[in-house]
This record gives structure tokens, sequence and C-alpha cells, in this order.
């Protein structure tokens, strides 16, 4: 029976600490912010990177090089495996079918066909992308391969 004794360890629940409620609490008058300046006020403080006027550091270093991220394809990514479970023979693969058989959230994203695990059945492919062990594998059980450009 004193399995079913649940109560949490010990120090896990603390006693949630109350500022600023007299002097004889021990954390009464400046309610543990000190004396004066910025962070005694209420709503006193400053931004990450801020350095007391002083030019941040990272506005005092030139932006240098070039960065590919607003250029970036993220691709969704379907095994070989996947689709074998969820597709029957002569069906066709596509991003329609994918959102339908829920496996894909939505119609505009991109997607990409890898060869990992088998297939048996005849499926026409329509995607944006297929690795080359996916494609061989996809034309050698007699299904077709057609990419989106």
């Amino acid at each position: 029976m004193s399995d079913f004794i649940l109560h949490a360890p010990e120090g896990a629940n603390k006693k949630k600490r109350i500022v600023g409620r007299g002097s004889s609490s021990g954390r009464g008058t400046t309610a543990g912010r000190g004396n004066k300046g910025q962070q005694s006020r209420s709503g006193g403080k400053v931004y990450v990177g801020f350095e007391g006027g002083q030019m941040p550091l990272y506005r005092r270093i030139a932006r240098r090089g070039f960065s590919n991220y607003p250029f970036k394809k993220e691709y969704s990514v379907f095994n070989l495996s996947e689709i074998e479970i969820r597709y029957t023979d002569g069906e066709t693969v596509n991003k329609e079918s994918l959102v339908l058989k829920g496996l894909l959230k939505k119609v505009d994203s991109l997607v990409k066909i890898l060869g990992d695990g088998d297939l048996t059945k005849k499926l026409t492919v329509v995607v944006d992308k297929v690795s080359a062990s996916a494609k061989e594998k996809i034309e050698k059980v007699g299904g077709t391969v057609t990419v989106n450009e």
C-alpha cells in the first residue's frame, strides 16, 4: 500500500518569498533591491547588451560575410518505409495525398523522399526532391518519379 502514498521529495516545494511587508519581516524597506539606482526603481531595467550608454559591442563590430539563412529551403522528409505502410499499389504520392494521409501538415511545404526501407508497391511519385537510392528503388518496382522544379 505504501507504493500509492505519493508526495514531493524533501525541498521540492518551497514557500514563496514575499518582500516589502514591513521591517520586522526581514525583507522590508528596500525589499532586497539595495539602495537607490536604476535597479531599485520600478520599471528600471536595461536591455540585453546595454553598456551604460557606451556604444555596445554588437554595434561596434562591423557586419561581415554572407548568410544564406534568408534563402534556405526546409524539406519535409519521408522515407520509403513510411510510404510503403501508408500507400496501396497504384497510388500517387504527392503533397495533396500526403496531407490526406496525415503525414504532411501543409500542402505548400517542400517534400523530399529518402530511400530508407523497401518498397514493394508500384507508385507514382510527384514531389520536390527524391534521393538517388529512393528513385532507384521506386523505378525498380515499376513506379515512376517526377520531380517538381
